[in-house]
């Protein structure tokens, strides 16, 4: 193990995700992406839907379709609190592009009642969901 790693964990309101020491974390902060190695300065930031890169301290590395929340980073400890956090391996491709699909078409449709910032919401998340899991 070396000794440049820091803990890790991702937490969503259903489970740890993961927890672990880890050589590098990296996010899509709201404002842009971001990478904590150990001994990086405290940070608090807001997350965005996006591709979460975790190498642990053996070199593995993982994936995770996150579609936001927040990031602590202290004392060589990063904790994640995420909407969801899936792992690329664990991704339904299937169920994803049929959120997709569904997405794009409640756009389509112009409906007055469609909340067109949830379905473009909905779309995003079901995007990254597929750009992820095809990673693997």
């Amino acid at each position: 193990m070396s000794e440049k790693t820091f803990q890790l964990e991702i937490v969503t309101p259903r489970k740890v995700t993961f927890r672990g020491s880890v050589a590098s974390f990296s996010a899509p902060g709201v404002v842009g992406g971001f990478q904590v190695l150990h001994s990086h300065a405290p940070l608090l930031s807001n997350i965005a839907i996006g591709e979460v890169k975790v190498v642990d301290a053996e070199g593995k590395e993982f994936r995770y379709a996150t579609s936001g929340g927040f990031v602590e980073v202290r004392d060589n400890k990063v904790i994640m609190l995420a909407e969801t956090a899936e792992r690329a391996d664990e991704i339904d491709v299937a169920r994803a592009q049929q959120a997709r699909d569904r997405a794009h078409q409640r756009i389509a449709e112009k409906k007055v009642e469609t909340d067109l910032d949830r379905a473009r919401l909905a779309l995003q998340r079901a995007l990254n969901r597929i750009k992820v899991a095809g990673r693997v």
